[in-house]
């Protein structure tokens, strides 16, 4: 079989072998020249138009050469194969067959050993499940609800020093905490900011006409939204800002959220000035603080 023979049935396509030789290459040899040239321009000190048709030469060359290659001297499908009959012959199939039949026949409860297998791997999940829910912790019970503040607690600064009524100028604000607990590792769920709006008593909401005395109001300090301390007070607006997401507490009305995403006001704690002049809470929130699962109980 001849060369010319190999490419015939291409059709009007139909190349000779011999003439597609030499132009794949040439465009190689051409390549050659274009990177031997682009090297000695950069060797020279380069000359950028003089580089890009050298650079061009040698791609070019190869991209010509490769496709000539692959199009014109790679021979052509499509091609079938002949091939015998891929068949097992009939005593293959009968061994197949009878070693089939041999496993089915030794399970004879085989719904018997699922259910089983079934209750095994249950009775295997269920088990497990204890040493998971263990890790997760004791039950939180009522600590979930409840602060450090209870009736008679003093307000004390974070370094321990009473808060009498006579610190503070209308205006001022400071944090503090129950008296015991200031040092506290659980502190954080303890503080308040404690803000004086005013010279006289002052009544944020009703059934709140004893909650303010002297002007002084308190709060929780952890925002009701994502728990950041809300420790800025605008003593113009009379409004606590959260810094983290600029929810806004209006003081005057029990620290309802104006503005943010805060869902629920801050909760309010109610305050006593004592015989000695002590800021003291009447008793501890009446509503959990925080944000997240207490908000399911709001």
């Amino acid at each position: 079989m001849s060369d010319t023979q190999l490419f015939e049935g291409a059709g009007d396509q139909e190349i000779r072998r011999p003439l597609m030789e030499k132009v794949v290459a040439i465009s190689f040899i051409v390549s050659v020249i274009g990177t031997i040239g682009l090297g000695v321009t950069y060797w020279v000190g380069g000359q950028p138009q003089v580089e890009g048709g050298f650079l061009f030469l040698a791609l070019g060359g190869i991209g010509v050469g490769i496709v000539s290659w692959g199009k014109y001297l790679v021979p052509q499908g499509p091609y079938v194969q002949e091939r015998h009959e891929m068949k097992s012959a009939p005593e293959d199939l009968d061994a197949m067959h009878a070693s089939l039949s041999r496993g089915l026949g030794q399970v004879g409860r085989r719904k018997f050993l699922l259910r089983l297998l079934g209750g095994a791997v249950g009775v295997f999940g269920i088990i497990n499940l204890f040493p998971f829910l263990r890790s997760l912790g004791p039950v939180p019970g009522k600590s979930l609800f409840v602060t450090n503040w209870k009736h008679g607690s003093e307000l004390v600064t974070a370094d321990g020093r009473t808060v009498l009524a006579s610190d503070l100028e209308v205006g001022g604000v400071m944090t503090v905490f129950p008296k015991g607990f200031e040092g506290e590792p659980s502190n954080a769920i303890d503080q308040v900011i404690l803000v004086r709006a005013a010279d006289y008593d002052l009544v944020t909401r009703p059934g709140r006409e004893t909650w303010g005395p002297q002007g002084y109001l308190a709060f929780s300090k952890v925002c009701t939204h994502a728990g950041c301390p809300v420790g800025l007070y605008q003593e113009l607006t009379q409004q606590l800002l959260c810094p983290c997401h600029q929810s806004l507490f209006d003081v005057l009305t029990g620290a309802t959220n104006v503005f943010g995403p805060a869902p629920r006001p801050l909760p309010q704690l109610p305050l006593y000035v004592g015989s000695d002049g002590v800021l003291r809470s009447q008793s501890g929130f009446d509503e959990p603080i925080g944000p997240g699962f207490w908000e399911r109980g709001a």
